[in-house]
């Protein structure tokens, strides 16, 4: 008979495990449908004031372990080079507006408009004291008065 005692008591027990799973379980899938509380307070929220820190840097001018001797840091000091002067050029006004190109002998031809009057000019041509040096579909490059200039296309 003691052994029916132990076997009913056993079985208690494991049920009442087994009903506190299930009970948890359900509870977990369909929770209680209660308001949220909503709590006020009378207190603003006031962030800390961020203090600047401090600047610092590291002097290494300690021995050094291995040669035995202190390093002295040498200060680079340059003199200012000064620059030439360069006499100003006026800048022309040169607009690149277009080419023609041939699949022939001819060379392409460039259409390039210097201070309002419009020129057709092939490269090493000089209008107005300007020369064409090279051209292609995009850019052209000119010089005059000691300096040349890439000037793009304009249309």
């Amino acid at each position: 008979m003691k052994k029916q005692h132990r076997t009913y008591l056993l079985l208690a027990i494991v049920l009442l495990v087994w009903g506190i799973i299930g009970y948890r379980f359900v509870n977990a899938l369909n929770p209680s449908k209660e308001d949220p509380q909503v709590i006020t307070t009378n207190e603003r929220f006031v962030p800390k004031k961020i203090k600047k820190r401090e600047d610092f840097s590291l002097v290494a001018d300690y021995r050094d372990p291995f040669l035995g001797t202190v390093k002295t840091p040498t200060a680079d000091k340059k003199k200012p080079v000064p620059k030439p002067i360069q006499a100003k050029v006026p800048k022309k006004n040169i607009v690149y507006t277009g080419f023609i190109s041939d699949q022939g002998t001819v060379p392409n031809i460039f259409f390039v408009t210097i201070e309002g009057q419009q020129e057709m000019m092939s490269l090493n041509d000089t209008f107005q004291e300007v020369k064409l040096i090279k051209g292609t579909k995009s850019y052209i490059t000119v010089s005059y008065n000691g300096s040349s200039e890439k000037i793009s296309l304009n249309p």
